[in-house]
């Protein structure tokens, strides 16, 4: 069913959705996995721009070389979020805020597919906005998703009261109502993260705690779950499956104290760092035949810092790299087709570059490229 949906969709593009030349440069860098790899192995890279969208892609897998940026209208995004499933589809989410001369502003979320490495973009579909009131959904926040080991969409949003609400696609491919999840002043920058076990988990930083939602069984409704301290910095949280259905969080502490991680069940542990307001970056990778994390994040001084790790042993010691380079928004990570480590950044003027994993032992980088 799912297949035949896909091949439907694509067949529904608009001529708009085709390539073309971007009217702008990139405005900042998108939420959630905005650096991806496809079935062909090539990686793609996403990022919003002034009346939509940019995608730039690998000529072939393993790079070095990268197309021209592609241009994908759609109009009045506030803000982008780009999530990929297991079965390698791109989700595009955005919040459109459209404005009306007679003062009128409509807020509604919107979603689009893109199936195949290098093709067109769908429709851009509107999801709607749960409040019905027009002070209310102009209130509607920033979406953040996750798609489930049986490829269906959870769409996560803060709503005008400060609660957290859901959406998600059911049986053939259609979309159930908004539910209302509860939660107390929840902020924008939530995390949706599905795991290998078919569940989904929602982080969301609020005034005072993370709030922490767990789905108790595949396709069931999500459940509060313990709150977390200290409170996340909004948009900094990143999220790792370091081991089969648990997860590994870590976050910018707003206090100033550097980075935090944490894992159900357990205490915070401080990793210092000076990252920026930004969000982290997170993978999980065989360096010298041990089991590693990997982070990345642009730092209090602007310029991109790279981190390793043992995977869950973050404790024994985080090591932090300078990269010397500056960037636009927030670095991405992602393996290759040969399995080397990836970073992502866009240069102060909008420009796409590209580092490597060099050969040889730990994690050193080739030279950065420009896309």
């Amino acid at each position: 069913m799912r297949g035949r949906s896909a091949r439907a969709a694509q067949r529904r593009r608009t001529p708009e959705a085709l390539a073309g030349t971007p009217p702008s440069a990139v405005t900042g860098t998108a939420a959630g996995s905005w650096l991806v790899r496809g079935k062909d192995g090539r990686l793609t890279a996403y990022a919003p721009c002034e009346g939509g969208l940019l995608r730039w892609t690998e000529m072939r897998p393993g790079g070095p070389r990268w197309s021209e940026p592609a241009f994908f209208p759609v109009a009045d995004l506030t803000h982008l979020t780009v999530v990929q499933g297991a079965d390698m589809y791109v989700h595009f989410m955005g919040r459109r805020e459209r404005r009306h001369q007679d003062g009128r502003v409509d807020v509604d979320v919107v979603h689009a597919i893109q199936y195949q490495t290098g093709r067109p973009v769908t429709e851009w579909r509107s999801l709607g906005n749960p409040h019905r009131e027009p002070d209310k959904a102009r209130h509607f926040g920033v979406p953040a998703a996750a798609v489930d080991t049986a490829g269906a969409v959870h769409v996560f949003a803060r709503n005008a009261g400060g609660g957290l609400m859901m959406r998600r696609e059911g049986r053939g491919g259609r979309w159930e109502p908004w539910v209302d999840l509860r939660g107390t002043d929840v902020r924008d920058g939530l995390v949706v993260t599905a795991t290998s076990s078919g569940g989904i988990e929602v982080f969301a930083p609020a005034a005072e705690a993370a709030l922490h939602w767990v789905q108790p069984e595949s396709g069931g409704t999500p459940q509060r779950s313990h709150d977390v301290r200290p409170v996340p910095l909004a948009g900094s949280v990143a999220v790792l499956e370091t081991a089969p259905g648990r997860l590994t969080r870590f976050w910018t502490d707003p206090a100033g104290s550097g980075l935090v991680c944490h894992r159900s069940g357990g205490w915070p542990v401080p990793l210092g760092g000076a990252p920026g307001d930004g969000a982290n970056a997170a993978l999980r990778t065989v360096l010298d035949g041990y089991d590693c994390t990997v982070l990345a994040h642009r730092g209090a001084d602007g310029g991109i810092q790279v981190g390793v790790c043992g995977t869950e042993a973050e404790s024994s010691g985080l090591w932090w790299t300078g990269t010397g380079r500056s960037c636009l928004g927030a670095p991405a990570l992602a393996l290759d087709v040969y399995g080397r480590v990836v970073l992502a950044a866009f240069d102060p003027d909008g420009t796409l570059c590209v580092t490597r994993q060099a050969p040889g032992s730990g994690l050193a980088f080739q030279d950065w490229v420009h896309a």
